[in-house]
């Protein structure tokens, strides 16, 4: 009876501490700035889902090494598996304030004279929506249906199963790789048994999946009304994700790198 009560904790921590961890700021923040560019559920859900997938493969990988083969992790390359996250978030950071710039020179120049007929407004491509000084006419568009950036994106990559999984997929592995070891030796902590430690792994692997799948759909929620309802607000948005991205993820590099030692030569690492 007691072996059966202490398989049924082991189950029920693993999966709810699992979604717990999927609400880790760092979590949170990395694919926040992914659902951005996203406006439905059904996005978001595969997002949170293959983020989930991606985690739970290195957590259960990495961590079920260190447990079942008692490997030790020197500090300097756990600083660096750390230093991914970082460095990662800046990556998402910067990918969402991409064109920024080339969108303020717009609306900058929105208030010029321009030849007549020519004006500036939102307006989309099938699901892609930006805006420049244009006419109607479609010699005065001043792009083709083709140019734009998520038509260019779709004709090389949109039939590719991977295309719409990669990101959250490797982000997903990035962070897990920087868990893992934190996660595995407290749980080897609480269970001796190094087979029922790794199944743990998996269960809290699990956790993480459904926890994050629940996220990505409340975070895709305000993008999904702004995309239907409110279309320029989408962008405003979209880099206020990029940037709380862009600035958390060099708060951690400066943490990890001088704080913690790893750009100064000493070092000093703990799991957490």
């Amino acid at each position: 009876m007691s072996g059966l009560v202490t398989l049924v904790s082991i189950i029920f921590l693993g999966f709810f501490l699992g979604m717990r961890h999927a609400t880790d700021a760092d979590h949170v923040i990395a694919v926040s700035t992914i659902v951005s560019r996203e406006h439905t559920f059904r996005s978001a859900i595969l997002i949170g889902s293959a983020w989930g997938v991606g985690h739970t493969l290195t957590i259960v990988g990495v961590g079920g090494a260190l447990i079942l083969f008692s490997v030790v992790i020197p500090p300097r390359l756990g600083l660096s598996m750390e230093m991914a996250v970082g460095l990662m978030l800046i990556v998402l950071g910067m990918w969402n304030l991409t064109g920024i710039l080339k969108w303020l020179q717009e609306v900058l120049s929105s208030g010029r004279a321009r030849p007549p007929g020519l004006h500036t407004h939102v307006h989309s491509h099938g699901d892609y929506g930006h805006s420049h000084p244009h006419a109607h006419d479609p010699e005065s568009h001043g792009h083709g249906e083709d140019e734009t950036p998520q038509a260019w994106l779709d004709r090389r990559f949109g039939r590719l199963a991977a295309y719409q999984v990669l990101r959250p997929l490797v982000v997903g592995i990035v962070h897990g790789l920087a868990g893992s070891a934190a996660i595995a030796l407290l749980v080897l902590a609480t269970i001796q048994n190094a087979w029922w430690a790794t199944a743990y792994l998996l269960l809290f692997g699990l956790g993480t999946i459904a926890g994050m799948m629940l996220v990505t759909a409340a975070i895709a929620a305000p993008f999904a009304f702004a995309a239907q309802r409110l279309g320029g607000l989408t962008r405003y948005l979209r880099v206020a994700s990029g940037l709380l991205s862009l600035g958390f993820g060099l708060f951690l590099v400066y943490q990890i790198g001088f704080v913690n030692g790893l750009f100064t030569g000493r070092p000093h690492w703990t799991p957490r």
